[in-house]
């Protein structure tokens, strides 16, 4: 299985450049999205680059060979963050130039507000039982289903099984074995604690762990002066204070914190599932084959993870939409997503492939099974058209928190205010 590092930026980084408006205003978008429902020919797919793999390209190539006069163009870009800037752009302009686009899961309500992507419904309507539940609601927005589901992730507690032979369930048991860390002369615990995409989605974690969230269902009402929330946010606070998170934590996006967890630094580390085939395989891994993962904890039992993961979608501009649909259902089929799971390392989104005794028993998914479990329970990131304001917002100020230069209640009060600040303005 071939892994790329910079996978983890799609799973925890949609830090979108540009403000997020949030509603349409003109009326092309319901218009365009009467056209070309029937309409065949080559189509353009754009993707970050960070998820164009090898096997990704193989299976593109696959569906060419089968569709000669409808084949698929893959175009690519730096980043999630330079996918979304150019986008914009050309939805702007009533561009049918893309046709299929893979964006970041927290996205997908900004373009849909915006009545720039297709919706899936009547005789343009996608089959979403063979799908993971929790991936399809990444890719619904306001009851309407805009989006084809392609790949997931969740959080994981990687561990020193060596050192502790059963996973903490708990925060409270986590920081109880710290002790053995400090015995140690090593890190406790790390997730992805710098300003940044990643921190909104530790943040996430440990509020919905206290059984709360910042953001409401509707997408522009905040949520984060509860109870809830500020026991969520004071575990990571707490744990910074006290020495459990080490001092360089708060550097950490997912590259340093996996690296030092391979290291031999931490006993705990909160991590994506690319991690597993890298810290047992890597040559320079002093962890390979004493770690073992487990799903994160919460306050009364196992917590929750925030889904990472790409949807497809179609461009409602698009002149050839029945080819895209029908490329997206390819995309979908267990065939092609046990190919990219094995050979690229992309988490499923077909439920049953997560009962395939021929997965489970692969010597490189060994977190399969944790993973599962984790995506049954999952939260999301707040799903809002306003988003980059919402996680400026929640990294900004819970950075600080955790830094101890604002209190927790001041934190979750200016995440408060700034959220509403952003969506009043739009």
């Amino acid at each position: 299985m071939r892994m790329r590092a910079r996978r983890a930026a799609c799973a925890a980084s949609a830090a979108v450049a540009l403000a997020a408006a949030g509603c349409a205003t003109p009326d092309s978008g319901l218009q365009a999205a009467e056209r070309h429902l029937s309409d065949r020919g080559p189509i353009t797919f754009v993707q970050a680059s960070d998820e164009a793999g090898t096997a990704n390209k193989q299976v593109i190539e696959e569906w060419n060979r089968r569709h000669p006069d409808e084949a698929v163009t893959l175009k690519q870009f730096g980043d999630v963050d330079d996918l979304h800037d150019n986008l914009v752009q050309h939805f702007k302009a009533q561009d049918p130039g893309y046709d299929v686009l893979g964006a970041d899961v927290v996205t997908i309500a900004e373009y849909a507000a915006h009545r720039w992507l297709q919706p899936f419904k009547g005789a343009y309507s996608l089959d979403t039982a063979p799908l993971l539940k929790q991936t399809v609601a990444t890719a619904t927005y306001h009851g309407t289903l805009y989006a084809a589901p392609f790949m997931t992730d969740a959080g994981l507690l990687y561990y020193r099984k060596d050192l502790v032979p059963n996973p903490p369930r708990t925060w409270r048991e986590l920081r109880a074995a710290c002790k053995i860390a400090r015995e140690r002369h090593i890190g406790c615990y790390a997730g992805q604690f710098a300003k940044y995409e990643g921190l909104t989605v530790n943040v996430t974690e440990a509020v919905a762990a206290a059984g709360g969230r910042l953001v409401e269902p509707d997408g522009t009402t905040p949520s984060a002066v509860t109870p809830a929330a500020r026991k969520g946010l004071s575990l990571l606070v707490d744990a910074y204070r006290d020495g459990d998170i080490p001092k360089e934590g708060i550097t950490y996006q997912e590259e340093e914190g996996r690296q030092a967890f391979e290291d031999g630094k931490l006993l705990f580390h909160r991590n994506w599932s690319y991690v597993y085939p890298l810290a047992d395989s890597d040559g320079g891994s002093v962890v390979k084959g004493k770690f073992g993962v487990a799903p994160l904890p919460g306050v009364d039992g196992p917590g929750r993870t925030a889904l990472g993961g790409q949807d497809n979608a179609v461009n409602v501009y698009s002149r050839h939409k029945a080819t895209a649909r029908d490329f997206l259902i390819y995309l979908q089929s267990p065939a092609v997503q046990k190919k990219l799971l094995i050979e690229q390392g992309q988490s499923p989104v077909v439920e049953s492939l997560y009962r395939d005794e021929s997965l489970l028993g692969h010597p490189e998914l060994g977190y399969l099974g944790t993973l599962a479990q984790s995506i049954a329970t999952a939260t999301e990131r707040p799903v809002t058209p306003f988003y980059t304001a919402v996680t400026k917002a929640i990294s900004e100020n819970a950075y600080a928190a955790i830094k101890g230069d604002k209190s927790v209640d001041t934190a979750l009060s200016d995440i408060q205010t700034a959220i509403l600040a952003a969506t009043s303005e739009q």
